[in-house]
């Protein structure tokens, strides 16, 4: 039987898929009452998550969806290219980094050619093959498990890599950033990883198109006080802007 955790993290994609969760349903889907379904609904509602009707949740529109690695790099790609270019200016020769998976930060990757002696180490495959073929990078693979649709690797091996190393900088992609959540990730292991690249290094940088505002995944990597530099374009929303520099965070505003 799932925990309470897990089954809530089932509930979420059932309704992601199907649009509409009931009650009842639910109930001998899981073997537990209609009181202990309600509370998980409830609290997911109370979270963003889904939100609640008459006899079950429906699909929360604003959360975020996960999409395959093709998906992602066709998604808005001229503004991830200019992302791309305005992290890179972030970047100091000599420098050591973490490059998270993804594409944005595979745009990243592809705006260093210009850059000398780093060390960059990453946990995607798609930035690994990019890196390769510039000789501007040291680069490090964390290793772990291969999660094909991300491209990405994750595990306990993938987080051992990065126990005894320190970092001045990590560059985070995500797939939603919200003033309450924070940002978060679709993935658990992958927001499990980002939470420890945060942790090995001196500044947190994180770089997103601004459809990702607004949005949640279901797992949270960190509050958004905790970014040192956040680099997107101007779509950010006025009270983003107004909550990140109450906060102390650096803005870096890209333009299309």
């Amino acid at each position: 039987m799932p925990s309470t955790f897990e089954r809530r993290q089932e509930i979420v994609l059932l309704t992601q898929k199907h649009g509409k969760v009931v009650v009842a349903d639910l109930v001998e889907q899981y073997k537990v009452s209609a009181v202990t379904i309600r509370g998980d609904l409830n609290d997911l509602s109370r979270n963003g998550f889904l939100v609640r009707c008459r006899g079950g949740a429906m699909v929360n529109s604003k959360l975020a969806k996960e999409l395959s690695v093709q998906e992602k790099y066709n998604e808005h790609l001229p503004v991830k290219r200019r992302l791309g270019e305005a992290v890179a200016k972030l970047i100091a020769n000599g420098e050591s980094i973490i490059l998270d998976s993804g594409t944005t930060t595979e745009e990243v990757a592809r705006c260093l050619d210009a850059h000398e002696q780093l060390v960059v180490m990453t946990n995607g495959l798609n930035v690994a093959n990019v890196l390769a073929k510039s000789n501007c990078a040291e680069v490090l693979l964390t290793g772990g498990m291969l999660r094909k649709k991300s491209m990405s690797f994750y595990g306990r091996q993938a987080e051992e890599s990065l126990r005894l190393l320190h970092f001045d900088k990590v560059i985070l992609g995500v797939d939603g950033f919200d003033l309450s959540a924070g940002i978060s990730t679709y993935f658990d292991h992958e927001a499990s990883l980002n939470r420890l690249m945060c942790d090995v290094s001196s500044e947190v940088i994180v770089v997103t198109d601004s459809s990702k505002f607004d949005q949640r995944g279901f797992h949270v990597i960190r509050s958004y006080s905790d970014i040192t530099t956040l680099v997107t374009d101007r779509g950010l929303p006025e009270a983003y802007a107004d909550a990140l520099s109450e906060a102390g965070v650096n803005v870096c505003l890209v333009d299309l």
